[in-house]
């Protein structure tokens, strides 16, 4: 019998018994707030909460191979839909109502005893690589490769795991459990999918968690704002050598570029700035008629992105203004320039007395983790910059080569952020006592 198989059968005839304890959400205005390790206890008593935690730790081997299924379904930016579809499937068969939206987004329904409120688990689908990337799984002594095997494979791969576990524990929420797998997180998908999400559910929307690669030890509670900008300089172009001395788009871009990296940043608040593409011209022999490059800015401070836009914006107009002086023909043609925005991502916090954060720290309690809080850009930003509850967090297991082709994920210990998720995720809905059906 096929691995596979096996982990439909083990889903299937999993124990259904388990006690009818109502647990109320940490945040519930009717209970006042209870110690991490008091909702701990509390979870962790309750015996169909103790059934789903048992299903992941017996089920990680097929949760490993359907991480290396998913992976190898390609997801390039803005054509997530092989992947979508798959992921549908997936969903359903962990017994929830599956949809796919308008955006491309796969939502999966788990319906609360208060289906007035929404608590959001995420998942991107995308990854960074372009269509044609060859994505061939492989798996070498503990280790499983492949470009994007851990962002965001690992998050996908739990986001189901999680869902089947709540079936086979037959647990249902107070508050309905969105299970999502969006597109638009990576690259130039400025958010797409979680921003028509919080857009569609925002009256309902109470706390949204995202999953986003490995780990067990982190938390990010803080959104990188940033900007995506592509910077586009035109010319007459013509022949490398009857044509030499009219202005040249290449040499006005690298003139900008040079000027901008030069551009002083502060270590605090911590600012970056990356030219992450450079493009233009046709052959080695031809003046270029178009050059572009793309720039990504981010700061803790939204000043600072201001002043680094605006020092892009100088550079490139000082680097057009020396190539057209140093152009000996400039009758044949100037050239021309603008910036574009390719996406701007927001910022914002986690107050440090969010409910979802109680979550995380009883999840802790209970598991005997702690998790740092940090600053990063992910799904999150778009809820957090709303003031809606959310944070993104790693779905177990370690990895490396992120965004490259020598990707890598390590499954040891990922049943440890499995649980993690799964006791955050019940301690921000609620526990019915009802059972699911």
């Amino acid at each position: 019998m096929k691995r596979a198989a096996l982990c439909v059968i083990l889903l299937l005839t999993a124990t259904r018994s388990g006690s009818p304890i109502t647990l109320t959400p940490l945040h519930s205005p009717s209970l006042p707030r209870v110690s991490a390790a008091a909702a701990a206890a509390q979870l962790t008593a309750n015996s169909q909460v103790r059934q789903a935690l048992d299903w992941l730790q017996d089920n990680l081997n097929c949760i490993n191979d359907e991480q290396a299924r998913i992976t190898a379904i390609p997801a390039p930016p803005f054509r997530e839909q092989e992947r979508a579809a798959a992921l549908k499937m997936a969903l359903s068969s962990a017994g929830l109502r599956a949809q796919i939206d308008s955006a491309g987004n796969v939502i999966g329904e788990l319906r609360g005893s208060a289906d007035n409120e929404v608590v959001l688990l995420s998942a991107h689908l995308d990854t960074v690589f372009p269509a044609g990337t060859e994505i061939r799984v492989r798996r070498e002594n503990n280790r499983i490769y492949a470009p994007g095997i851990s962002d965001n494979g690992t998050g996908l791969a739990a986001l189901v795991a999680v869902a089947r576990a709540l079936q086979a524990a037959r647990l249902k929420p107070e508050k309905t459990i969105l299970f999502v797998a969006n597109v638009g997180e990576e690259g130039e998908g400025n958010l797409r999918g979680m921003r028509a999400l919080v857009n569609d559910y925002r009256e309902r929307l109470k706390a949204v968690l995202v999953l986003d690669g490995a780990g067990t030890d982190h938390a990010s509670t803080m959104a990188l704002a940033s900007r995506r900008i592509e910077v586009v300089v035109t010319g007459p172009g013509g022949h490398s050598w009857s044509d030499f001395g009219i202005p040249n788009p290449i040499n006005a871009v690298v003139r900008g570029a040079v000027r901008f990296i030069n551009t002083r940043v502060p270590a605090n608040p911590r600012t970056s700035f990356n030219i992450g593409e450079i493009a233009g011209g046709t052959s080695v022999n031809s003046i270029p008629h178009e050059a572009h490059i793309k720039v990504d800015i981010r700061s803790e401070s939204e000043d600072e992105l201001v002043r680094l836009e605006s020092a892009l914006r100088e550079s490139i107009a000082a680097g057009v203004r020396d190539e057209m002086e140093a152009a000996s023909d400039r009758a044949r043609g100037n050239l021309e320039w603008k910036l574009e925005s390719l996406g701007s991502r927001p910022g914002g916090e986690l107050a440090p007395n969010a409910p979802l954060l109680a979550a995380l720290r009883a999840a802790d309690e209970a598991l005997g983790t702690h998790s740092r809080l940090e600053r990063s850009s992910t799904d999150a930003n778009v809820p957090l910059s709303l003031g809606i509850d959310a944070m993104a967090v790693g779905a177990g297991g370690t990895g490396g080569g992120a965004h490259s082709l020598q990707e890598w994920y390590d499954p040891a210990g990922r049943e440890l952020g499995l649980k993690r998720v799964l006791l955050t995720l019940l301690g921000i809905s609620g526990i019915s006592s009802e059972k699911s059906k």
